[in-house]
């Protein structure tokens, strides 16, 4: 898919690796909607830099847990631009949970966040895309997808979900609409982290360094381009999750 003069829409495009994805769209010559929950201001302003680099931006405020705004939220970007030609499911949440727990208040919200939002995103992208000749859609999970993650057992599950749902719509959409998914290793340090621990992360990569929102950005623009490519999850962690190997077997 040549981007140029299409339409991307990323949830939580404003901040982070979000708007990374959102202005590598905008790069490659897609217009952008930029969805958001609670961030307006970094959503203005990382449309405000896409449109800097030629293109048309639509920043769009819905919780995408909530089926209603999403409607809403798709309805404004087809109504604004046509089509959606490329979904990024990015929107997410990072909250510890360990197990068992008395309260399940977060486990609630990481699997509303990360299953159910995902799921009304692309159920309602899907006949928009159709209707348009066709697209991509990519999500965004993380190596817990592959691993569990000791103390979020809601975001492990819930990106192992975006793995399964990747397959499923890749399957039951096919031929005129694909769907991948990248696996980003670390590329944007956590406030929380201390200098011990940033580097900590850093020598456990095959690579030895962090990676940068930028190139998970361009591997879901090369995700959205590649026209041959459909169910396939690619990793870019820079060898993290065979870091635990170096000098060691068994």
């Amino acid at each position: 898919m040549d981007l140029k003069g299409r339409t991307a829409l990323v949830t939580g495009g404003a901040r982070r690796v979000g708007r990374a994805i959102v202005l590598a769209m905008a790069r490659a010559g897609a217009n952008v909607v930029v969805n958001y929950n609670t961030s307006e201001d970094d959503a203005r302003r990382t449309a405000a830099d896409a449109e800097a680099l030629g293109v048309q931006a639509l920043p769009v405020a819905a919780d995408v847990t909530d089926y209603e705004q999403v409607t809403a939220m798709v309805e404004a970007a087809a109504d604004r631009f046509g089509s959606i030609d490329v979904l990024v499911n990015n929107a997410s949440t990072f909250l510890a949970d360990p197990l068992p727990t008395d309260d399940l208040t977060v486990w609630r919200r990481s699997i509303d966040t990360l299953v159910h939002g995902p799921f009304y995103c692309a159920n309602r992208v899907a006949p928009v895309m159709r209707a348009g000749g066709g697209g991509a859609i990519i999500g965004i999970a993380d190596l817990s997808a592959l691993e569990p993650w000791p103390g979020f057992a809601g975001h492990a599950v819930g990106k192992g979900a975006v793995i399964s749902l990747t397959r499923q719509l890749a399957l039951e959409l096919a031929p005129d609409i694909r769907a991948s998914a990248v696996i980003p290793g670390p590329a944007l340090r956590p406030d929380d982290y201390d200098d011990d621990t940033y580097q900590r992360v850093a020598a456990e990569t095959l690579v030895g360094r962090w990676g940068t929102p930028e190139e998970m950005g361009r591997a879901v623009q090369f995700l959205a381009e590649a026209d041959y490519i459909t169910g396939e999850i690619l990793t870019v962690d820079g060898g993290q999750r065979y870091g635990h190997r170096q000098g060691a077997h068994g």
